[in-house]
């Protein structure tokens, strides 16, 4: 059947600092925080969302929150989150696009937010990164190059065309760049990102108000270092086999 994103993570866990971009409640937090000899760093600049993973991390020493962005400079962005029939979808707030006359039926509300560029916390322990952030996955990895070189993590991330036309194109060629390799996988199957097609396995609608979406719709990537892609992909099909 495959791993699941958390999965990923506990298989190739190694101790020193997670970081979990895009927390919201705490569903990779959580479980982050209880790997061994784990220090999790969760950025969640949605208040309302900020306020329950609080809540939900309260008394757990090896947990730091942060109520901002990550992004390529520091300052202060709008975080847009789209709201359908009064209910909001926090699952799509973002900080790269704007739901401001998308569809009738969707409103909008917004937040100036701090961001921050996770350079700047000058980490040297980091060794996995879950990234969730609805289209400015780029911003946030731009902002994140010479912790990436200097602590080669492991990293999950949700890129969707949905969210950022070229986006699947993109951020894996950053990475590239900082010679990491991305992955994608389906039912047990591991892939390079060279064969992913986005045509067939993510076909999705951009509007909250729409549900539209390719069967499979493939959305989480796998990015190891270069220098221990192998070894890694190795473990983790042991893992599937097991």
């Amino acid at each position: 059947m495959g791993l699941d994103e958390l999965g990923f993570h506990r298989t190739l866990h190694r101790p020193g600092t997670l970081l979990d971009i895009g927390a919201h409640d705490g569903a990779f937090t959580l479980p982050f925080a209880s790997l061994p000899d784990s220090r999790v760093l969760a950025f969640e600049p949605l208040p309302g969302a900020f306020a329950r993973l609080r809540a939900a991390t309260a008394g757990l020493g090896n947990v730091t929150l942060r109520p901002e962005a990550l992004g390529a400079a520091e300052g202060e962005i709008t975080l847009a989150l789209p709201v359908l029939d009064g209910v909001p979808q926090e699952q799509w707030a973002s900080t790269a696009k704007t739901y401001a006359g998308l569809d009738p039926r969707v409103a909008e509300q917004r937040w100036q937010v701090p961001v921050r560029r996770l350079d700047g916390f000058g980490l040297t322990d980091l060794t996995a990164v879950k990234l969730d952030a609805e289209g400015a996955e780029y911003e946030v990895l731009r902002g994140a190059r010479e912790t990436l070189l200097r602590c080669r993590p492991i990293l999950s991330i949700e890129i969707e065309e949905r969210h950022r036309r070229g986006s699947t194109w993109a951020v894996p060629a950053y990475l590239d760049a900082l010679g990491y390799d991305a992955f994608w996988e389906f039912w047990g199957d591991w892939q390079p990102m060279a064969g992913f097609d986005r045509d067939r396995m993510q076909r999705a609608s951009p509007n909250p108000a729409v549900f539209e979406a390719s069967d499979p719709y493939v959305f989480v990537f796998y990015v190891l270092p270069r220098e221990s892609a192998a070894a890694m992909l190795a473990q983790l099909r042991a893992a599937e086999a097991g």
